[in-house]
């Protein structure tokens, strides 16, 4: 029974890997294997389970639906199998560690956090590179990223740090020049700024006669992140929606008002950390998310 358990470990170690990876030969160079032998193990896990876990061609490896389940299951035992050999072992947080996060969540979370995680562990050092760009963690080398919003199905492992309601603020002086809006239809006579993502969505929801609909905004300024776009809101140039940690401190400083409260949808803005699975994480990456997560888990932006 021990020799069985032993090979099912590395058989989904191996399979784990080839998925992240996206193909045979990258898993081998990653595992100092042959992509013969890598394609022999998964052809053998494949004849034990009674059923095909990858669909291969020459452009492309795809998961089939069972595929899918077993390497959620696979890759979180790994990552169990690698915490506890870490702990065993003494788990020395040492190294380099990349860190990329949009800019809001840089500035007011990841940024604070770091001097006291240095001060934890001096044997470890921080890469930070803070932008709203989807960066891909392979080509950029990243440990971790930090990620608002919805995510995407991917084989990344992600923790989540917690959430930050959406919420519509502007200016005193805007709100001046041009009055509050009252009700969610006002927003068309308004100069509402938003984001020039190719995905970014065309109104702002909101709740009216019991329905969540979509209002439509239009405006003089897109941006590509939410500093830039919270700057833009601070200075009177429209109306922006925003997460609430991210205005927090201006709203209590009454360098922003809070607009619609009335018909808030109710919708919530995730922040996750992610990190490549399918084999052992290194010590310096746990023990950076698990100090993030207390950060995010004290912070009063996000009560």
């Amino acid at each position: 029974m021990p020799g069985i358990l032993m090979e099912r470990s590395g058989e989904m170690e191996v399979f784990t890997r080839v998925v992240i990876d996206g193909g045979f030969s990258a898993a081998a160079r990653r595992l100092d294997l042959t992509p013969s032998a890598v394609s022999k193990l998964i052809a053998r896990l494949e004849r034990r389970l009674g059923t095909r876990l990858l669909i291969r061609t020459t452009r492309a490896l795809t998961l089939t639906e069972e595929g899918r389940a077993f390497f959620e299951a696979a890759q979180r035992i790994v990552g169990e199998i690698a915490a506890a050999e870490a702990a065993a072992s003494g788990g020395v947080v040492a190294g380099t560690l990349a860190i990329n996060a949009s800019l809001p969540f840089g500035r007011l979370i990841v940024a604070p956090a770091v001097p006291s995680f240095l001060r934890a562990h001096p044997g470890v050092s921080v890469s930070l590179s803070f932008t709203d760009d989807v960066v891909d963690l392979m080509a950029e080398r990243a440990d971790i990223a930090i990620r608002t919003g919805a995510l995407p199905d991917s084989a990344l492992v992600a923790r989540k740090l917690g959430q930050s309601p959406l919420v519509v603020v502007a200016a005193p002086a805007y709100l001046k020049r041009n009055g509050s809006p009252a009700v969610p239809a006002d927003l068309a006579c308004h100069d509402c700024l938003g984001f020039n993502f190719r995905k970014a969505r065309g109104g702002w929801p909101m709740k009216v006669g019991g329905e969540i609909v979509q209002v439509p905004v239009g405006g003089s300024v897109r941006v590509n992140n939410g500093e830039t776009l919270r700057q833009m809101a601070l200075e009177g140039v429209g109306i922006a929606r925003l997460g609430r940690f991210h205005v927090a401190e201006d709203l209590a400083r009454g360098d922003l008002v809070l607009l619609l409260a009335g018909f808030d949808p109710g919708d919530v803005e995730p922040v996750h950390a992610i990190h490549v699975g399918g084999g052992p994480t290194p010590p310096r990456v746990t023990a950076f998310i698990d100090h993030l997560a207390a950060a995010v888990r004290t912070s009063a932006l996000f009560r």
